[in-house]
């Protein structure tokens, strides 16, 4: 058999995203790991396996194929949406919850309901109805609960088998048990359902999105199929309303109540054996609040509150409940994102922290950073002492508790991905990661571009010799808030690498907005989003020319990107031709009105106050401007950044008579994990780049 190509193996393997271990969990004993894992860098399908710390092996406790024979995997559009929402390409197991002590899993599998004994591995379909949807066991393992594609909340006996709602919507446009679309796309909260520690109760999200507006996704290839509805809280337009209730096995229930009318989004929801733990925000998201809850009444009480002038900004992993009783967060304090326990900040300034991974009573795991293009995994003592987890340059993850620590690490030194495992800050083994080789690394160099130090990767064909020729330029940032393109890791670059490859000097530069420089740096793209997130790139453009004048052919300058990067691209050459000179815009936002309201509301404030803002943010007033080539590329089934982003850009450019083309994706969401598609779009790009830059 042939060796696939480069771009079949970054399809196949869906960005060499495949056959990495996930979902990580360590064991409540810290004898082994537990995660899930596809049975190669080329299968999406998913298992779930356990890794024993003690003896350095691992044994796979679940698997799909077995466990659906030669039934096909089937999906509700409901758990499909929530994948979307969470970017999950995956299929067979993707995910998994335990009991406390860990003894037993569950999992969804096709619909369907399924527990596994971790340790013999048996595993048995428990009674369920309709199709499952993020089942959790409660801390005791005597029973699951499930949200189902109709909207219900259902509570299943380990032993008995006996199924019954605890919750049922009442209306069509309600639903128990779920996060809604808002919390999935942009506050990385996933799930609307959480256990009582004792097993006894839940704590569950009610949504009615009656009140939303409804959008429909058409099929234009198949006219006989009717547009799915969808409900899209457009930015300016009404969210959907959200409750929160302490719900009893027997389905009695008693609702949570907070001012909702003046903090109206769930941000955050947790319940630990202090009690439920809950963030909510503003519409305008300036402030937000803490508030624990009186699990017999359902009243709250604020614990802490935060404001700033632009946004307050949702952190993973806070709040939570610290083991003395007092409550973490992250603060904004001195440029720094800080850890603080009651309001008061204890990690170091300068160290910016990104996530908490896990806490106890000598100190808080983090990821965090001192230098934006590395992600650290360390200690942070309630003294302020830092001790590193790693300490290699790179781009590093994972999940903790107590002694035992489990790291997904990425380096420019090495090529995929590595997982050790190590007790005590000693390493003691490595889960395997069944990553595909690329076929190369890519020769990454990093800068400091600019006045602001823009953080920026150059890559170069590997076969460049230095100031033998001068190339046309590739810029291919991500640019948007959220989102960080150079980093100092091998495989966040192998894209970029075959296009350098193809005979272009690479550029991805990280401008305002981006993560890892603290909270100054964030903000600054407050109202200005448009005109700061591209200044960036023609600045980063400029101090990577200047560094590099032999190397570098800035009248030959082309533009790709993806989302908030396709939005980049189209306003490159729309508001820049002088310095832009192609673009390959992919799923564009083109009018910010037609973006979701947490999101959008975030940034720019509400269209109804800041209707100028909103203007000069768009850029389909924009389409007189074009005299640079222009391709679009788009999902015609993206329910997140719609089709009509394209299409109203494309009737602007066609009424201003301006030449442009449009790719449409056919069946194709905000992801494009089709083999053939995903191949075979980055050869149209480069034929398309090469053809409008001259080369």
């Amino acid at each position: 058999m042939a060796t696939p190509s480069f771009l079949q193996l970054y399809a196949r393997s869906r960005r060499f995203t495949l056959g990495i271990p996930r979902n990580l969990h360590v064991t409540a004993d810290g004898s082994r790991v537990l995660f899930v894992r596809t049975e190669s860098g080329t299968s999406a399908t998913g298992a779930l396996w356990a890794y024993d710390v003690n003896d350095d092996s691992e044994r796979k406790i679940a698997d799909a194929a077995e466990l659906l024979g030669s039934a096909d995997e089937q999906l509700s559009p409901q758990e499909r949406a929530r994948r979307e929402r969470s970017r999950e390409t995956g299929a067979g197991i993707v995910g998994f919850h335990t009991d406390r002590a860990d003894t037993k899993a569950t999992f969804a599998l096709s619909g369907r309901l399924w527990l596994v004994d971790l340790a013999t591995g048996d595993a048995r379909e428990l009674p369920s109805t309709g199709s499952v949807i993020d089942p959790k066991l409660d801390p005791t393992g005597q029973r699951v609960a499930y949200a189902t594609a109709d909207g219900a909340l259902r509570v299943v006996d380990v032993e008995s088998g006996a199924d019954r709602a605890v919750a049922e919507p009442e209306a069509e446009d309600v639903v128990w048990g779920q996060a809604e679309f808002i919390a999935g796309e942009e506050m990385d909260r996933h799930t609307g359902h959480w256990w009582a520690p004792d097993g006894d109760r839940l704590l569950v999200e009610r949504y009615d999105q009656s009140m939303v507006l409804v959008w429909y996704i058409a099929d234009p290839a198949n006219p006989a199929t009717v547009p799915a509805a969808h409900r899209y809280p457009a930015a300016g337009t009404t969210n959907a309303e959200i409750t929160l209730w302490l719900v009893d096995l027997d389905g009695t229930r008693r609702e949570v109540t907070w001012d909702r009318e003046a903090m109206p989004y769930l941000v955050r929801a947790s319940w630990a054996e202090q009690g439920p733990l809950l963030q909510v925000m503003p519409r305008d998201q300036k402030s937000a609040q803490f508030l624990t809850v009186d699990v017999e009444s359902g009243t709250t009480s604020v614990a802490q509150t935060m404001s700033d002038s632009a946004w307050v900004e949702a952190r993973p992993g806070v709040p939570t409940w610290l083991p003395d009783g007092r409550i973490l967060t992250m603060v904004d304090d001195e440029d720094t994102i800080r850890l603080a326990a009651d309001g008061e900040p204890f990690s170091p300034v300068g160290l910016q922290i990104r996530s908490v991974v896990d806490s106890d009573q000598t100190g808080v795991t983090v990821t965090a950073s001192t230098e934006p293009t590395e992600i650290q995994v360390v200690r942070v003592g309630y003294d302020g002492a830092v001790e590193p987890i790693v300490s290699e340059p790179g781009v590093h993850g994972g999940t903790a508790n107590g002694d035992v620590a489990v790291v997904v690490s990425s380096r420019l030194d090495i090529d995929g991905v590595e997982v050790p495992v190590l007790r005590k800050g000693e390493r003691v083994g490595q889960i395997r990661s069944l990553d595909e080789y690329a076929g190369f690394r890519p020769e990454v160099t990093l800068l400091r571009a600019g006045e602001r130090e823009l953080r920026t990767a150059i890559l170069f064909p590997r076969d460049h010799e230095p100031g033998s020729r001068r190339l046309p330029v590739l810029m291919d940032p991500y640019g948007g808030p959220h989102g960080q393109r150079a980093m100092a890791s091998s495989r966040h670059h192998l894209a970029s690498q075959w296009y350098a490859d193809q005979g272009f000097a690479v550029v991805v530069a990280d401008g305002r907005g981006t993560p890892g420089r603290g909270p100054a740096w964030e903000r600054s793209v407050y109202l200005e989003l448009a005109a700061i997130t591209l200044q960036d790139q023609v600045d980063a453009l400029a101090a990577v020319a200047e560094r590099y004048p032999d190397d570098l052919d800035t009248s030959r300058v082309g533009f790709k990107g993806w989302s908030y990067g396709g939005y980049l691209a189209a306003m490159a050459v729309l508001r820049r031709p002088d310095v832009f000179h192609a673009a390959v815009a992919g799923a564009p936002v083109t009018d910010v009105r037609l973006y979701d309201t947490f999101y959008q509301e975030r940034y720019l404030g509400h269209p109804d106050d800041n209707p100028d803002v909103y203007d000069r943010n768009s850029i389909i007033d924009d389409a007189p401007k074009l005299e640079r080539p222009l391709l679009i590329i788009h999902g015609t089934s993206d329910d997140n950044v719609l089709f009509a982003h394209t299409l109203r850009l494309s009737s602007a450019l066609l009424a201003a008579g301006k030449a442009h083309q449009v790719l449409p994706l056919s069946g194709v969401t905000h992801m494009t994990p089709q083999e053939v598609v995903a191949e075979n779009l980055e050869l149209l790009q480069v034929r398309f780049l090469k053809e409008s830059l001259g080369i």
